[in-house]
Order: C-alpha cells, then structure tokens, then sequence
C-alpha cells in the first residue's frame, strides 16, 4: 500500500509538471503571435492600397521545365502588334530571337522592314538602312521626352527586365493585363486615369491593352483577352531570363556530376580506410 500510494502521488506531479510546462508553453505561443500581429500592424507598405496577385501555375517554372517556345513565338506577335506602340525591350536584339520564336531567315526580313538611324558616313551625316540581326529590337519613341509627351506625361517603362522589376512579377503582369474594372463606388478616378486593382493606388495611366480577337495567332489559338495576356507574360518572362532554359540544364547536369563523384569519393573513402577500421591491435607484455 506504502508503494502505491508514492506511486500515486509521482504520477500526480508528474501531471502537474506536464500541465505547467503546457501551459508555459501555450502562454508564450500566444505572446509570440500577439508580438508578430503587434509588429504587422505598424508595418506600412506603399503597395497596401493594391490587390496583390495571385500566384498562377506556369508550365516553366518547374524544377526540370523549359519555355514554351510556341507561347514565346504567340508573345512576340502580341508585343509586336500591342505593346511595341507604347513600350521597348531595348535588352533584346534580333540575333536573340534565332531559333527561339522564329528561324534566322525570318528575323532577317522582318528586321530588315525596320528603319535604322546609323552613322556618321563619309560626309558626317547620319543616314537610315534597313536592320540587321544585331540591332535592338525598334524603340517607340526617339526619347524619353517623347514619350512623355505622347502620353500625357507618363513614360512607359521599358519591358525588358519588367517581370524582375516587380514582385511577384510574372503573376503580376498577367493580373494588371486582366485586372481592369470599374471603380468601386465612392473611388473617383481623375481623368485620363483607369482603374486597375493590381496597380498600386489602383490608378494607371495605360488604358486597357488587350481585346478578345485583336490578334490573329498564326498557329489559330483563340486570341482571348487571357490567352494573350499569357503569352506577353512568358515571353516577357523570357526577355528577363534568356538563358533560363540553358541554367536548368547546366545545373541539371553539375548535379548528376556531383552525385558521381560523391559517389566515387564515399566508395574510396570505404576501400582506402576498410583496413584501417578492421585491423585489430594487440599489446603484449
């Protein structure tokens, strides 16, 4: 009886200790969120006043996943026929473009339908000549000015590093190309302003860019405001990393080498050191 009433009475503070270690622990659990909710609270972003985008899957982003060329090629075409009247990818040159969206031959003439501003010649004066391979790809506008200028002041950005430049950038640009709407009720909106959720302030100055069947896609895809607002975004998302699918392989490979060779050098290391680790020492007097 002496032994099951010590008996008892451990296992009643053993309870004890575990109510108060729990207790403890949710009593600084609940600190440690009222501290995080605390200091959430008094951090202020200018982005606040904007819808943050949603993240969407894309076929490239996968561990092993290349580009879509066919969504880079239809992209193109939407740049070329939308965007390129307002914005430039001054990053990108036609030689980049090879075997990526269209055969060599193809880009040669379709650069060679652009105008040039080259020299000085022989004379000192500046001359125009159709475009080679190596020039970049034609910008909207001769300067900043410009395009200021033909846009009631505001500059349109160049696209070429523009899915870096933002956060969450390639879900970001898909959203602000689809996210036009109507103001909510007591917005009011300047003029020459439209109302986008995803844009910070939800004021911007670009109008909406995209309209259901205002490309007609070579290989017959329905050219849907989201259709083309997707293509744009992966081959914006190509202009920022061109050589994305070339780092996956590379990397791919390093990997499949670091794995042989560790491989190798744990099978040495066992056949070097085995003797060592078998042998047996004896002393004797």
């Amino acid at each position: 009886e002496q032994c099951d009433y010590h008996t008892t009475r451990t296992n009643m503070a053993s309870t004890a200790s575990l109510r108060t270690v729990f207790a403890r622990s949710a009593l600084l659990t609940s600190s440690a969120l009222a501290l995080n909710a605390n200091t959430e609270r008094k951090e202020t972003k200018a982005s606040d006043d904007c819808v943050h985008a949603p993240h969407h899957h894309w076929n490239h982003t996968g561990s092993l996943s290349s580009f879509d060329c066919a969504a880079v090629r239809r992209g193109f075409q939407v740049y070329r026929q939308v965007c390129a009247t307002c914005h430039s990818v001054e990053l990108v040159c036609w030689r980049n473009l090879v075997n990526v969206t269209h055969p060599e031959l193809e880009l040669k003439a379709m650069a060679e339908e652009v105008e040039y501003v080259d020299g000085p010649n022989d004379e000192g004066e500046m001359f125009d000549r159709p475009g080679k391979l190596a020039d970049p790809l034609p910008k909207p506008y001769a300067n900043d000015e410009a395009g200021r200028a033909a846009n009631g002041g505001a500059l349109p950005p160049d696209l070429s590093l523009m899915v870096k430049a933002r956060h969450s950038g390639l879900d970001y640009v898909f959203s602000l190309l689809t996210g036009y709407c109507d103001a909510p009720a007591g917005k009011v909106m300047p003029a020459g302003l439209y109302y986008n959720p995803y844009f910070p302030g939800g004021a911007i100055s670009m109008p909406p860019p995209l309209m259901d069947g205002q490309v007609e896609y070579e290989d017959g895809t329905p050219a849907t405001v989201t259709q083309m607002a997707k293509d744009v975004s992966v081959f914006l998302n190509w202009t920022a990393e061109p050589e994305h699918d070339e780092r996956k392989k590379n990397g791919f490979q390093n990997l499949v080498c670091m794995a042989f060779f560790a491989l190798a050098a744990g099978y040495l290391k066992r056949a070097r050191w085995s003797t060592y680790k078998t042998r047996a020492i004896s002393y004797v007097k």
